[in-house]
């Protein structure tokens, strides 16, 4: 399976201006969360990027991309009716292949040589199917995430067949269904905001469109729910770690770690050893 497209989803009203946000990378450049974005995603080796934004936000978002914007095609969500509308948007972009997604909220960071998406795109080619990243995720986290739950497979410790998925499950519901044998007790399998789909997704979120809902929104994960029933779907432990820039202090947290991994961490330890010193003072 040959993944030359990729889509990344940023039309959400918490999520907008996210990817417009600067951080210092890690080779030390000042670079838009947007950037870092559409290079994690070039890493994968796609040919095209598509993103999906609000209406009216597309010229800073083109501002954002730098010397990136000439290779986006933007995407227009023309009502705001959810996550997994927003990447319905795209379908025409998809042009029923499979393609990579990232949402603009997460920053991935990898623990190795090779980039998350990069492990994400290997897998779901060599497996020949759709195949999202998780993360082993403490209880207390699942009110922000969607989980999956299902069995290891064969010889493989990052690898899980997955056969549920709940949107942002309650403790109860996730010990009821999301379970892992081998998994560490108390954390469960969450997304890490990256994943690799087939065009059955698409398929899916049409049937969700037409089915409407409350408020005409729908999400991602009812349609993954599916997916799981209708074909074969992996999940891939990445090598690596998402950070929420979303959340409380995500923006703070997304630039630390982009500063520990850096070339500057030498420098950026001393700083904030010398700001503690002071705070204890």
């Amino acid at each position: 399976m040959k993944i030359r497209k990729a889509i990344i989803t940023s039309a959400g009203k918490g999520q907008r201006t996210i990817p417009l946000q600067t951080f210092v990378d890690r080779d030390g450049r000042q670079k838009s969360a947007l950037q870092i974005l559409i290079e994690e995603a070039m890493s994968s080796g796609v040919e095209e990027i598509g993103v999906v934004i609000a209406p009216g936000d597309r010229e800073a978002y083109a501002h954002a991309a730098g010397d990136h914007a000439g290779r986006l095609q933007f995407i227009e969500q023309g009502a705001p009716r959810g996550y997994g509308h927003a990447l319905y948007s795209a379908k025409g972009f998809a042009g029923g292949e499979a393609f990579l997604h990232l949402v603009s909220d997460h920053l991935p960071l990898s623990t190795n040589e090779k980039r998350c998406a990069q492990q994400l795109v290997e897998v779901a080619s060599a497996e020949n199917c759709a195949v999202s990243a998780v993360q082993p995720t403490r209880e207390s986290m699942l009110a922000y995430f969607g989980a999956v739950g299902g069995t290891r497979v064969p010889k493989r410790q990052d690898l899980y067949e997955v056969e549920n998925v709940l949107e942002k499950p309650t403790p109860t519901e996730a010990e009821q269904s999301l379970i892992v044998p081998g998994l560490r007790a108390g954390y469960y399998l969450c997304f890490f905001g990256m994943h690799v789909l087939t065009p059955v997704v698409m398929e899916l979120l049409g049937e969700l469109d037409a089915a409407g809902g409350k408020d005409g929104k729908f999400a991602l994960s009812p349609a993954l729910a599916k997916l799981a029933d209708r074909e074969k779907y992996l999940a891939l432990q990445v090598q690596g770690r998402r950070y929420d820039m979303g959340g409380k202090y995500g923006l703070l947290f997304a630039q630390l770690a982009l500063a520990l991994d850096g070339s500057e961490r030498d420098e950026v330890l001393a700083q904030m050893v010398e700001l503690l010193a002071a705070r204890k003072a």
